[in-house]
């Protein structure tokens, strides 16, 4: 009765969104785990992801049934079909096998074995439910046994579970070979990315001590936009405002913060503004940025293979896109060479570039990106290296992470030029904390540090912003004001 099936009912549309199926030896539902395996953690530390507990008997059950199901079905048959088409597919085999082997359960159960059942052969297993919230922004998992989630700014441990090391190792293999990308012993490390845009970084044994390391950095399904990061508290209206212009007006941008700051979510933002008929370049370690303008190009590294050869480095990009006749060029990270390219780009008529880099404060970015072009090989003075700097970068904003967990942007400071060997800046918003309330919850305020007319303002003019421009400035100026009476 179970024979293998060659064709199957419904559309069989492709889906590239989803990994084809591959059979797993043994599956584990997202908190599927015995109380004695559970570590010793308070309740309360615990995020319960799954429905309820499962006991050791509904996982020789659903074992059972899965073993039944994969001697039941071509599997490249079932990759060709949309997803739910193959739901529906798993759905019927599934209830006959359990009609078939006599196995009593309730209609909920079946539903929820089901469930387990296409997570495991359609989609990534234990992690199909943290994936599918969207107030999730890291998922973070130690090994096969510890996986860690972070809400609203706080890191909180799950009861998701993986059955061993070899079956998360199975996921993360899913998840890398969709972009071209490989995780084993000889390449232990890999970045790659989800179809959703989310940021994949998995590191195996021997390099990790514990197990294979996952770390997803999640991006919300509705991107977020200036509006609400002002109404999240983490801009001012008026700092808002100005950053628009900014992004308007062509400015050269360099994005600062820490890790998990917002400075992709901010870049985001920002290409908002780019008029739709400018050609915009992206390149990036792992396609992230999700820009909305129709006249997009996006450029990705790629790591060596498995001789060492053919990789693709970010300088390599950056160079290249100069040849593409770019009006914009967006860097998603400045890590390393690539810096001197940018900023080569910058200062020769490509007007608006912008790029991320990892420093805690303004003038810590401008030490880190002379730090980079030094690195790079680049025989230049330092007085050079700072020159350069200064031509090209406008303006840099500083996001950062505070230690409720709460992402503000701190400083929005443009670069004035040279007093000597010493780069000169300028404040030009600001984000004072206040204090804290009962909760543990920072209180803190946005203001303008008194500047009407920042060096931008001639760009602000040419766009027709200069108004806009001086108008927000100010009207944050006087708000500051009478809060200090």
């Amino acid at each position: 009765m179970f024979g293998k099936r060659t064709s199957f009912g419904g559309n069989s549309q492709p889906a590239p969104a989803r990994p084809a199926p591959t059979a797993m030896p043994e599956f584990e539902r997202a908190g599927a785990v015995s109380p004695a395996e559970k570590p010793a953690e308070s309740a309360e530390a615990i995020e319960t992801v799954d429905k309820a507990n499962r006991d050791k008997g509904y996982f020789q059950t659903k074992s059972s049934i899965f073993n039944a199901l994969i001697d039941s079905i071509d599997l490249s048959q079932l990759a060709a079909m949309d997803q739910d088409s193959a739901r529906e597919e798993i759905r019927d085999i599934v209830a006959e096998i359990i009609a078939l082997k006599n196995f009593v359960m309730s209609i909920s159960e079946q539903e929820d074995l089901l469930d387990d059942i296409c997570n495991d052969v359609l989609g990534y297993g234990p992690l199909e439910p943290l994936l599918a919230r969207d107030d999730i922004a890291d998922i973070m998992i130690n090994g096969s046994q510890k996986c860690y989630i972070e809400v609203n700014g706080r890191v909180k441990l799950t009861n998701v579970r993986f059955r061993d090391d070899a079956h998360l190792m199975n996921v993360c293999q899913r998840i890398v070979s969709q972009v071209g990308r490989r995780v084993d012993e000889s390449s232990p490390i890999c970045d790659a990315r989800l179809p959703d845009g989310s940021r994949v970084n998995v590191i195996a044994p021997p390099l990790s001590i514990d197990g294979p390391a996952l770390t997803i950095r999640k991006f919300k399904k509705d991107k977020l936009t200036l509006a609400q990061l002002v109404k999240f508290g983490s801009i001012s209206p008026e700092g808002a405002e100005v950053l628009r212009i900014l992004g308007r007006v062509r400015a050269n941008v360099l994005i600062s913060g820490g890790t998990g700051s917002g400075k992709t979510t901010l870049l985001n933002c920002l290409t908002a503004f780019i008029d739709k008929d400018e050609r915009v370049i992206t390149c990036e370690d792992s396609a992230e940025l999700q820009l909305q303008q129709p006249h997009v190009v996006r450029l990705e590294t790629r790591p060596p293979n498995l001789e060492g050869e053919g990789e693709i480095t970010m300088r390599e990009l950056v160079r290249n896109c100069l040849r593409m006749r770019p009006e914009r060029i967006i860097v998603g990270e400045v890590r390393g060479p690539e810096s001197f390219d940018l900023l080569q780009a910058m200062n020769t008529g490509h007007d608006g570039s912008m790029g991320t880099l990892h420093a805690n404060s303004p003038r810590e970015a401008l030490s880190r990106l002379e730090s980079m072009i030094t690195m790079g090989g680049f025989a230049l003075p330092s007085r050079t290296i700072r020159e350069m700097i200064v031509s090209s970068i406008d303006v840099i904003v500083q996001a950062a992470r505070l230690r409720d967990g709460s992402r503000r942007i701190t400083h929005i400071t443009e670069v004035l030029g040279m007093e000597g060997d010493v780069i000169v800046t300028q404040d030009v918003f600001l984000y004072d904390i206040m204090g804290e309330d009962g909760n543990g919850n920072l209180i803190g305020r946005h203001r303008s540090t008194g500047i009407t007319k920042p060096n931008f303002t001639e760009k602000a003019r040419y766009f027709n912003e200069e108004m806009a421009l001086v108008e927000a400035l100010e009207r944050s100026n006087v708000e500051h004001n009478e809060l200090l009476r």
